[in-house]
This record gives structure tokens, C-alpha cells and sequence, in this order.
């Protein structure tokens, strides 16, 4: 995985943006969207730390609808493990390896929006990693101040693969805020997703 120094190097800058940012630019957007990454942690949390970028996230199928929805604001690439093609036609479909759209302007300037895809329907959303793994869609966010964000276990179970040093952090800081449904949820989904995890020890 390319920490994001290199990518910045290998595919140009990004300009700082807030969920506050995605909000408007989802102004009147009718597809369901929320704020995941590293975001979705600090408004849990209370805690502030680095952000690289901003995470919005929509259902795979909502692709169309939110080109559609930028149309004239923001091109819409394809980011599929170290390739970038944009998508000119609203119904060109993504790879089913894709898992980020990446927004700016033009290629004259810095990329804005690193859109996060999901495994959702209306009804369930479904972990990447482990199809087995699921939530009702009614349990994956919750809201602060207008904004729909991921639910921090399951941003932690996102994380967790990585173990990179602001993962754990994460995870040290939201660990103790989790209620006793919410981290036996993210127990269960290790060891059924990720078994042998060192945060288990930690949840039990």
C-alpha cells in the first residue's frame, strides 16, 4: 500500500478538504453518502489528528447517479490499484476491483474528493474483505451535526488489515469510547474476518 506521500509524488498534490466540503458538494444529491476514513474518527472520538484527505463513501451502485450528480464540477476517475482512468460516460462501468473514485476540476488541478466505494444495498452493507461479514444498512452510520458518518467499528475493521501507526492509534483512541454492542461487533468481525488480530486481546 502507497502511503500518501508517494502517491501525491506519483499522481500530483490534493487540496485540503472537511466533511464540512463534502456536505456541499453533496448538496442535493438524492444517493445516500457518508463521511468513512479517518474523519469518521475524529467526530467520534472528539480527538484531533492528521487527515491526508477527505473519505466521502456511497454505495457501489450509486456511481452513475453521483457523475451525473458533478457533472460540469468535478471529473470522475476510476482509481483501481495503481491505474487511474477517468469516466467520461456516466454509464461506463467501474471495474469489480475498483474501490475509489478520485474528483477534481481538470487535470490542470490538484484532486479534491477521494470517494470510497462500498458493498451496500438499501437494505445491508457488506464487508469487502469477508462477504460473511455484514450489517444492516440501519446500523452502518450514525450522524453529527448534519453528516452521516461510518460507525467507528466498522471503520476500525476497515483499518485493521493495515496496522499502520495511525491505524492503531485509531483504534487506541476509539477502543475505550466503544459501547459493549459495538465492540462485541468488532470482536466477532475480526475473528471471523481477520482471526489472530492483535486488537482482539483488547476487545475482550
Amino acid at each position: 500500500m502507497l502511503d500518501h506521500e508517494e502517491i501525491v509524488r506519483l499522481y500530483g498534490p490534493w487540496l485540503p478538504r472537511t466533511p464540512r466540503d463534502a456536505a456541499a458538494l453533496f448538496e442535493g444529491y438524492a444517493g445516500l453518502w457518508w463521511i468513512a476514513g479517518g474523519w469518521a474518527i475524529e467526530a467520534f472520538t472528539d480527538i484531533r489528528r492528521p487527515h491526508d484527505d477527505v473519505d466521502p463513501s456511497i454505495p457501489r451502485s450509486g456511481v452513475a447517479s453521483l457523475h451525473q450528480h458533478l457533472s460540469g464540477r468535478l471529473d470522475v476517475w476510476q482509481a483501481d490499484d495503481g491505474s487511474l482512468r477517468p469516466i467520461v460516460d456516466p454509464t461506463d462501468p467501474v471495474s469489480e476491483t475498483c474501490e475509489n473514485l478520485w474528483l477534481r476540476p481538470s487535470g490542470a488541478d490538484p484532486w479534491e474528493y477521494d470517494v470510497i466505494l462500498m458493498d451496500a444495498t438499501p437494505t445491508t452493507w457488506t464487508y469487502k474483505r469477508h462477504p460473511g461479514t455484514s450489517l444492516p444498512m440501519s446500523k452502518l452510520l450514525w450522524a453529527r451535526d448534519g453528516v452521516r458518518y461510518l460507525r467507528p467499528e466498522v471503520q476500525l475493521l476497515h483499518k485493521a488489515p493495515g496496522l499502520r501507526t495511525k491505524d492503531q492509534a485509531d483504534f487506541d483512541a476509539c477502543a475505550p469510547l466503544l459501547d459493549h454492542e459495538s465492540r462485541a461487533w468488532l470482536r466477532d468481525a475480526l475473528c471471523t474476518a481477520h482471526p489472530g488480530h492483535p486488537w482482539l486481546s483488547d476487545l475482550q
